[in-house]
């Protein structure tokens, strides 16, 4: 068996909203309940005997050297820090090559920067519902192409980026709405092996107590029956055998009550099994807000209401690993580094973890109390709003100066 351990933690000022993990660098982008964005660059798995020597230039970086579990030669960057938004910043993604990091706000704001500098390159208007702002819940860059964006009134715009700007048009080429309440998750299905591009065209997306398969060229396929329980998040794992017929792909589904449900694709009317995660039902039961799928496996990672992380076993159906995030918030992100470490996220910190071989799996805890000096690169600069967020344990406000000086990030079996 194999344990996991906590690496280091990344104090924030603020309630974590969402979070961002870069597709082939070891960066992490966190949007706040203050409408701040900020980056985080950190250790690669093995660092170069001479990183002591680094001569980066750049003096105003805010950049700490620290003793590292591995060879005691390591550090963590705070790459840049910045209001983007007025109100809070609902969502964050990077483009499928890395190089453009996306925010939307309850501002109503959907923003396109460097995820380097944090400098932004384009933005735009986010569609009014009914002549009312309509707040974002969920953005996804699909393909250089394409980016999706999901609100609260259920709509699923479709962007096209095919221009010399990073926005094609202020208006969305296309929009569905495959719920009747928030968009909770959106999560692409498989290409099949005629596609030519080798993007995901039909989406699976949850709502209230509803499941819909949307293609983005033809709308809304199918809706599920009512399930009679909130479903928050959603993650998409093949491998699994199946009928004949069947793709061997399943859409897993988090509840508000503590369940993970399997739907087989093609069988979208009703779930099909279901894996307890955290007992008590309705009543008792802790939801289950973020999923990431544990690489090269049939394991997925659940980020809990209870602030704690469980790795379950989707084919012995159990879980194997549990562990402490967070004493009372709860865990809104979760997912892999390039170096496959495990990141989670909820409340005012950020947690990276290790799996290390050599014992039985168990709880893990560690405790975070700082905050990071503001660097400010945007011209947004207005009062901070009141956070707005659904299904979100616990309302953070802004965190005092003090605690851990000058971005310092802790980590386990420092002096």
């Amino acid at each position: 068996m194999s344990l996991y351990e906590n690496l280091c933690q990344l104090p924030l000022s603020s309630e974590l909203f969402c979070q961002a993990i870069h597709p082939s660098e070891p960066i992490v982008a966190v949007g706040l309940s203050s409408g701040h964005v900020q980056a985080f660059r950190l250790p690669a798995e093995e660092e170069d005997d001479n990183v002591g020597s680094d001569d980066d230039d750049d003096d105003d970086e805010d950049t700490t050297t620290l003793s590292a579990l591995s060879n005691g030669k390591s550090h963590i960057e705070t790459q840049w820090r910045t209001r983007r938004h007025k109100g809070s910043c609902r969502s964050l993604g990077f483009s499928a090559d890395g190089d453009v990091l996306y925010s939307a706000g309850t501002d109503t704001l959907l923003k396109a920067f460097s995820p380097l500098t944090g400098i932004v390159t384009s933005k735009l208007l986010i569609p009014t519902h009914n002549d009312l702002p309509d707040h974002p819940t969920l953005l996804h860059a699909l393909s250089p192409q394409t980016l999706l964006l999901a609100t609260d009134s259920s709509a699923l715009h479709l962007f096209d980026l095919r221009s010399s700007s990073e926005f094609g048009a202020a208006k969305p080429a296309a929009t569905h709405r495959p719920h009747d309440d928030y968009i909770s998750s959106l999560t692409p299905l498989k290409p099949s092996d005629a596609s030519t591009s080798g993007f995901a065209k039909q989406w699976v997306t949850t709502g209230g107590g509803t499941l819909a398969v949307t293609d983005l060229r033809r709308g809304v396929l199918v809706k599920s029956e009512e399930q009679e329980e909130e479903l928050l998040s959603s993650l998409s794992v093949d491998g699994f055998s199946t009928r004949a017929g069947g793709t061997g792909e399943k859409v897993v589904v988090g509840g508000g009550n503590g369940v993970l449900t399997l739907w087989e694709r093609g069988i979208w009317d009703d779930q099909g099994e279901r894996v307890v995660v955290v007992p008590g039902g309705k009543a008792e039961g802790e939801s289950l807000d973020a999923l990431a799928r544990v690489p090269g496996s049939r394991e997925v990672v659940a980020g809990c209401g209870d602030g704690k992380v469980r790795i379950v076993d989707l084919t012995g159906r159990g879980v194997r690993h549990v562990l402490r995030h967070d004493e009372v918030e709860g865990v809104i992100g979760v997912g892999y580094d390039c170096y496959g470490r495990l990141i989670s996220g909820g409340g005012d910190v950020v947690k990276v973890w290790a799996e290390k071989e050599g014992g039985a799996g168990a709880s893990s805890e560690s405790e975070s109390d700082s905050d990071e000096e503001d660097s400010e690169k945007d011209s947004s600069d207005s009062e901070e709003e009141k956070p707005q967020k659904k299904r979100r344990k616990g309302k953070g406000g802004a965190k005092g100066e003090g605690g851990t000086p000058n971005g310092v990030i802790g980590f386990q079996g420092m002096d």
